[in-house]
């Protein structure tokens, strides 16, 4: 058995692969252990294969801009000791080339294995020992000796610090359990439900047949749900699929989407749609559907005026009721979702272990010393857009320089 060791990160993801970094280049000897076969799989997926690696726009000041979870300005302290800008300088560094696309979104310019391969030098750097495939067994607590013991698919090993950085349940194809929270549980840790975020959304049976020919049609959209201080909106992407809607305007929204509440979708965003129709009444012969494709997508526009014979017509004949309808449904489409695709499509995971459990200066647990919880299995969710990785490198960092040599 080995003593050797000042702390064990269990989970070779984005933020376990960093901690490990980071505290074995502050001089601790670090242990990563991780059960698949290999390293970092949701970054290799992630960006299209090119790793959305973090944001620009994101302001530690007000996270809760950009985070949700059920005390979204817990990831405050950690997001503000470790800023975009401090990962961009370790890209830079390690001579990775990258662009920006809207919104501060930033991908590398090739693929995503070079932050895989950055994080793997970042701990040789450290020297860290890394078990992998490694299946851990069982963990215990010797309260006496303040020490924790993994039983692995490798023998047993020992520290006195205990890192948990196994994520959610998000793509369950690459390798994604439930790992984090049971260790949660077996040490009396509260945990927030988990549920599938940026993730599509589904519609179910007839209602959604005239819409699944329009598979494959994407357009710029504003989307909204909620009421009140509750109501979230994004200016963003829709995808129509044959099961239902995707696209970075739903992966956005289903987020803060709750169950058989409504969505609202304006497919003209910034645009008097009603006022539109009325001077095309005034001024044009031409069927409504051709005027409406001034607005939206042609497949949009047939399929909309398709469902109704008052406006399978010229514009200037159709009555100003139908037209009416028609510009509310543009403008305020409403409807409930059925559900998600669930964890097989979701890029990451809601929910997770209550921050109420943990400081938010070092994540570790109030209630059980040497035990830390980072990245996506804490109940910090980010935006679409890089947020949930700087949220990774973030909780890392501060986790890291809470460790302590023994």
């Amino acid at each position: 058995m080995s003593s050797n060791f000042d702390a064990i990160v269990i989970g070779a993801g984005a933020a376990g692969l960093f901690c490990a970094a980071q505290a074995g280049q502050r001089g601790l000897r670090v242990l990563l252990i991780d059960h698949a076969e290999r390293v970092a799989e949701k970054i290799r997926v992630s960006g299209g294969g090119r790793c959305n690696f973090t944001n620009r726009e994101l302001d530690p000041r007000a996270p809760q801009r950009h985070y949700l979870g059920e005390n979204p300005h817990f990831c405050r302290s950690a997001l503000a000791r470790y800023t975009p800008a401090d990962f961009i300088a370790l890209v830079d560094r390690h001579g990775i080339a990258w662009h920006e696309k809207h919104k501060g979104q930033l991908f590398c310019d090739g693929p995503s294995q070079q932050i895989i391969d950055l994080l793997l030098a970042e701990c040789a750097d450290g020297r860290v020992e890394r078990w992998q495939p490694c299946a851990v067994q069982s963990v215990a607590f010797d309260a006496g000796a303040g020490r924790y013991w993994l039983q692995t698919a490798r023998g047993p090993v020992e520290a006195p610090q205990l890192v948990i950085a196994t994520g959610g349940l998000a793509i369950p194809q690459i390798g994604a359990t439930e790992f984090g929270w049971r260790i949660a549980a077996q040490f009396g840790l509260r945990t927030i439900a988990p549920r599938p975020a940026l993730v599509p959304l589904t519609f179910g049976g007839q209602a959604w047949a005239p819409y699944a020919q329009l598979a494959g049609l994407a357009l710029p959209v504003a989307i909204s749900t909620g009421s009140g201080k509750a109501r979230m909106r994004f200016d963003e992407d829709l995808l129509f699929t044959h099961r239902g809607l995707s696209g970075p305007a739903i992966l956005q929204i289903s987020s803060y989407w709750q169950p058989g509440t409504p969505l609202t979708l304006d497919f003209a965003p910034g645009t008097d749609v009603q006022a539109r129709l009325t001077e095309a009444k005034r001024d044009s012969r031409k069927r409504v559907a051709n005027e409406l494709a001034t607005l939206v997508p042609s497949r949009l526009a047939d399929a909309w005026t398709g469902e109704d014979p008052g406006l399978q017509r010229p514009i200037n004949e159709a009555a100003d009721k139908s037209l009416a309808r028609l510009a509310e449904r543009i403008s305020r489409w409403s409807l409930v979702p059925d559900g998600t695709e669930g964890y097989k499509k979701a890029e990451v995971t809601a929910g997770g272990v209550d921050t109420r459990e943990l400081s938010s200066q070092t994540l570790e647990a109030a209630r059980q010393a040497g035990l830390f919880f980072i990245g996506e299995t804490v109940d910090v969710t980010g935006w679409l857009g890089g947020y949930n990785f700087q949220w990774a490198w973030a909780s890392a960092h501060a986790c890291a320089q809470a460790l302590q040599a023994g």
